[in-house]
């Protein structure tokens, strides 16, 4: 039986997501994209985990597409190869999304290179720290592609508009120290430390009320699209839910008995 392509690890209610094809610098293989989705979804829906680290086995993040399957799909027909795309565009989509809209914090502790859809992956979580040996590349164009895995809507959030223009037409590399000058990073950390930096930070992030933070993060997703008007609006509608929440109730009879 093969080994998991995905392995899943709890410790103090954080769990850590490992990409574990070290040997193909973790690239996404069909099989692989499936039991990350499973990992996703079950972490998602379990209320006793607080934050979620994404990281890869080995000397590499993700080395994006494996481009193997990339040849088995242009050997399909003629008339499939436009559909098949678009179908698996949406496994692609739905993957990417699992972690963006994560009701709770998501932190991609990069510890090597990161390139086309495993940039992307990194992306798609709130916060990126980076190892020194951490590299990034949107390199789509050296294979004739767009970035595919959000990198289009992600990347222009992180470092404007032109800098993300310059960097996926080009698809050069950004090591560490530039990647944190430009924004897409957020953080270094030696090499050695990385996993326990990113604990420790997702520990930190997730310390207050799961309920604000879900609805919370969920708003702020979407504040460079909506107005002031439907911010405010959804903002008064997760107020209403937290007022009910056992946190709130709890926190403010806390803060009552501690005054008295």
């Amino acid at each position: 039986m093969s080994p998991s392509t995905i392995q899943v690890t709890i410790d103090s209610r954080i769990a850590t997501i490992t990409l574990n094809r070290p040997e193909k610098r973790n690239a996404i293989s069909n099989e692989m994209r499936t039991e990350l989705i499973a990992a996703l979804e079950t972490v998602s829906r379990d209320r006793a985990i607080r934050a979620v680290v994404l990281t890869g086995n080995g000397k590499g993040f993700c080395a994006g597409g494996d481009v193997s399957g990339m040849a088995e799909r242009m050997e399909a027909p003629a008339g499939e190869v436009a559909f098949n795309g678009w179908s698996r565009q949406q496994i692609v989509h739905h993957t990417v999304n699992l972690l963006y809209s994560m009701p709770k914090p998501t932190i991609a502790a990069v510890n090597g290179a990161a390139a086309g859809l495993g940039a992307d992956m990194a992306l798609s979580c709130d916060f990126i720290i980076a190892s020194q040996e951490a590299s990034f590349a949107w390199s789509y164009i050296k294979r004739g592609l767009i970035p595919d895995g959000g990198g289009m809507f992600f990347l222009p959030r992180r470092v404007g508009i032109a800098r993300a223009k310059e960097l996926v037409f080009s698809g050069r590399k950004v090591d560490a120290n530039e990647a944190l000058e430009l924004g897409i990073a957020d953080r270094l950390s030696d090499a050695g430390s990385l996993l326990g930096d990113a604990h420790a930070w997702a520990t930190e992030l997730s310390q207050g009320s799961s309920t604000a933070l879900a609805l919370g993060k969920s708003i702020l997703n979407q504040s460079y699209e909506l107005s002031a008007h439907q911010v405010f609006a959804q903002g008064s509608q997760a107020q209403a839910v937290c007022y009910t929440s056992r946190e709130h109730r709890d926190s403010v009879h806390a803060f009552l008995n501690n005054t008295k």
